[in-house]
């Protein structure tokens, strides 16, 4: 008899029952509807049902998010935020899809090829004995 199981093809439920206080970590998918007071951290997926809830940072793999979140979600593949949806802080990730009826409060950084900021060209130098004078009336 094997009982060793694979922890990345795990499956772990959380209902809308549950209450958490704490770092919550996991490996494998985790479909979590109740309420957090935390962080998610997780190399896996995480999915957000209609009636979760979590004050904290989301650092996943991959997110599908419903309910409501009150901090920033960070993935290092793709957010998929769906309607009714609540959230209020940034997220950033290489993929992001935002579905209409969203509530979202923050700021985003899209970034699917790692693009470095590039700084805006340096404005021309201003030569004010070339300016003329400003002139008033019809032109």
């Amino acid at each position: 008899m094997n009982t060793s199981t694979n922890s990345n093809g795990s499956k772990n439920v959380l209902n809308s029952d549950v209450e958490l206080k704490g770092t919550l970590k996991f490996t494998g998918e985790l479909s979590f509807d109740g309420k957090l007071d935390g962080d998610i951290n997780s190399e896996g997926s995480l999915h957000l049902g209609d009636n979760a809830v979590v004050k904290g940072n989301i650092n996943v793999n991959t997110v599908v998010m419903r309910g409501k979140i009150n901090g920033n979600v960070t993935a290092r593949e793709k957010i998929e935020i769906k309607s009714k949806t609540e959230l209020f802080g940034d997220v950033r990730a290489p993929k992001l899809v935002i579905e209409e009826g969203v509530t979202f409060v923050g700021k985003t950084e899209v970034n699917p090829n790692k693009v470095a900021p590039s700084a805006p060209p340096p404005a021309p130098p201003v030569d004010s004995a070339k300016m003329e004078p400003a002139k008033a009336g019809r032109f």
